[in-house]
């Protein structure tokens, strides 16, 4: 009797499917009027930390990412955990000592609200150099979980761009790439202080529009070219066109930024590092290097 061996790629983590059903307006307004109740303190490094300052926000936020980005996370749980960072330090001055600890502790929480198998305590230690136990973790989580009064359901701006998507006249292809990079603005945002004070409906209207920009797709369809998507998007979140505007060109400039950083790390690598070595650039979910504006 023969045996055959039949070798097949599945994919190990099963994940949900987009329910389309909750892409209408009623989620949408919802949406609108809920998320403000999770915004930080737009001053909290001035008023209330007394350590802490915008570079080392930056550090960590940059380190995190590195981490749900090897590790594969879900799109959301980077901007989640900034968002349970920012809140935390809204309430509590927090030693610089105990930024990575939180950092840590922000990113366990945000996967255990995301992903089907979460980041795992001891997972996170080895991403710290071991400089922090589980013990440690476990407890400051309890401390996280206390000043957030338990409240992790955070609108973040991952949950307008499926919206915005969804009233956009594109194809189903180009709208994958067109939330690739859309998501990707958002992982950046969520890296720089300036973003603070922005909601999260404003960020992804924004970050939605400059990906729009970015992929030149004005050429598709009159409704997205640059003033027509603002006055659609602006009216969608009820915002200032204005207002919206200014905060796409600020994510394009934050793009552009990055994307030097990028060129002076590689040319600085490739100084010191054979020219065998591969450099691997990529800081976001879509490797900046693909996003133009």
């Amino acid at each position: 009797m023969e045996h055959q061996l039949l070798c097949c790629e599945v994919e190990t983590i099963r994940r949900a499917y987009q329910d389309t059903n909750l892409l209408n307006d009623r989620v949408l307004q919802a949406m609108l009027k809920a998320e403000d109740n999770y915004l930080p303190a737009t001053n909290y490094l001035k008023c209330v930390q007394k350590e802490i300052v915008p570079y080392m926000r930056r550090i960590v936020a940059t380190w995190m990412l590195e981490v749900c980005e090897e590790q594969k996370c879900e799109e959301e749980v980077f901007p989640l955990a900034m968002n349970y960072l920012d809140r935390f330090l809204s309430v509590e001055p927090t030693k610089k000592t105990r930024l990575q600890l939180l950092g840590a502790t922000c990113m366990f929480l945000a996967s255990k609200m995301k992903e089907t198998i979460p980041l795992t305590a001891e997972k996170l230690c080895i991403y710290t150099d071991n400089s922090i136990r589980p013990g440690e973790l476990l407890q400051m989580e309890l401390l996280v979980l206390n000043k957030l009064k338990w409240d992790l359901a955070s609108v973040t701006p991952h949950d307008f761009i499926e919206h915005f998507l969804s009233k956009l006249p594109i194809h189903q292809d180009t709208k994958k790439i067109l939330r690739k990079h859309a998501q990707t603005f958002v992982a950046l945002c969520a890296t720089d202080v300036k973003f603070i004070a922005n909601p999260p409906s404003m960020i992804a209207a924004g970050s939605v529009a400059a990906a729009v920009q970015g992929l030149h797709l004005k050429s598709l369809d009159v409704s997205l070219t640059s003033q027509n998507l603002t006055e659609l998007l602006s009216q969608i979140i009820k915002s200032d066109p204005d207002c919206l505007r200014a905060c796409q060109e600020q994510i394009e400039s934050l793009l552009e930024t990055s994307l030097r950083q990028a060129q002076q790390q590689h040319a600085g690598s490739t100084e010191t590092k054979s020219m065998e070595e591969e450099v691997d650039l990529s800081c976001t979910p879509t490797d900046v290097r693909d996003v133009n504006i």
